[in-house]
C-alpha cells in the first residue's frame, strides 16, 4: 500500500466510517458504521455485502476505547505546560473522559492544533501496523 493510501484510511477511520481493502487490487472502500448511521441502510448494506467476501477484503480496524484512551494519555505526556496537563490529566479522570478531554482540548489555544496533528501521526502508525499484520 502506498504511504497516501495509509494516510487516507487513517483519516477516513477517524472520520468515523469503517474501511476495507482488496487484498489483491489494493483498492480502498469506505462506508458509513451502518450501526452509527442507520439512514440510507440498502446502500450501504449493498456495500458492505461486496466487502463481507473476507477472502477478498480486510477491514482496517479503527482503535477501541483502550487504545483511543492510550491515545490521548500518550499526548499529555508530551503537552509541557504543567497547568494545562493537569487539566487534560483530569478531563480523563472524571466521567465522560473523552468528552471532557475534547472540551479541554478545543480550549487548549495552539495546543488544540497540536492535540490533532498528534493524533493523525498515531492514527497512520496504528494503521501501518494493521497493513504490516494483513499483508497488504
Amino acid at each position: 500500500m502506498t504511504d497516501e493510501q495509509i494516510v487516507e484510511l487513517a483519516d477516513n477511520l477517524d472520520s468515523g466510517l469503517r474501511c476495507f481493502v482488496h487484498r489483491q487490487e489494493k483498492k480502498i472502500v469506505t462506508v458509513l458504521d451502518i450501526d452509527e448511521h442507520e439512514d440510507n441502510f440498502k446502500y450501504w448494506n449493498k456495500v458492505l455485502n461486496e466487502v463481507n467476501d473476507f477472502e477478498k477484503y480486510v477491514e482496517i480496524e479503527k482503535m477501541d476505547t483502550n487504545e483511543s484512551f492510550r491515545l490521548m494519555t500518550n499526548f499529555i505526556e508530551t503537552v509541557g505546560d504543567a497547568r494545562l496537563k493537569n487539566r487534560f490529566e483530569e478531563a480523563l479522570s472524571k466521567p465522560g473522559p473523552f468528552r471532557n478531554f475534547k472540551f479541554e482540548v478545543d480550549q487548549s489555544g495552539p495546543f488544540r492544533q497540536k492535540w490533532f496533528d498528534f493524533k493523525r501521526r498515531q492514527m497512520i502508525e496504528w494503521v501501518k501496523g494493521q497493513v504490516i499484520v494483513n499483508n497488504l
